[in-house]
């Protein structure tokens, strides 16, 4: 009996090989994942990676992770490496015209001595903080750029996905 039962275990895992399933759980939307990963630009540059640090730990699908790389976990299993390209349109979108202001010099704190370049944080009307980067000057202004640094780019990820530390979908 012991050997049959043997036998039959056997039987049902080269079934379920052949069947194309796998004993590693994929990452799917829901999930709540560990991920290592290295963003680059199209010229090569390294604009962010996670090597040398704890993993990104996000929820797919759930807002704070751009959704280009979001969707680009989905169907990973642990211990895969993978590399995705995300046009703008699925990262940071393009730069919008409507967050880029002209404003007087005379309406700079004499603290601030405002240059091309300078990055500085400003308040929107509910006082939430947000990040502006003076991207030109003239006689009496500064051009401020409200739009995030990498909008308008290509990005390139090699994921790595580390773990997937739980399910919240219920499944």
């Amino acid at each position: 009996m012991k050997a049959l039962t043997i036998i039959s275990g056997v039987a049902l895992l080269m079934l379920l090989l052949t069947m194309g399933c796998s004993m590693n759980p994929t990452a799917k939307d829901g999930d709540t994942v560990k991920v290592h990963y290295v963003g680059t630009l199209d010229d090569g540059s390294e604009f962010d990676s996670s090597r040398g640090r704890d993993p990104l730990e996000f929820t797919i699908g759930k807002p704070g992770i751009i959704e280009g790389f979001s969707n680009g976990v989905l169907g990973m299993t642990v211990g895969e490496t993978k590399k995705i390209t995300l046009p703008p349109e699925e990262a940071y979108g393009q730069p919008r015209p409507d967050m880029i202001q002209e404003v007087p010099l005379s309406s700079f704190p004499e603290t601030i001595t405002p240059e091309v370049g300078v990055e500085l944080s400003m308040q929107n009307a509910s006082g939430q903080p947000f990040p502006v980067k003076i991207t030109a000057m003239a006689d009496s202004t500064a051009t401020l750029d409200a739009n995030h640094p990498l909008a308008g780019k290509t990005l390139t990820f090699e994921l790595e996905l580390i773990e997937i530390v739980a399910d919240t979908t219920g499944e």
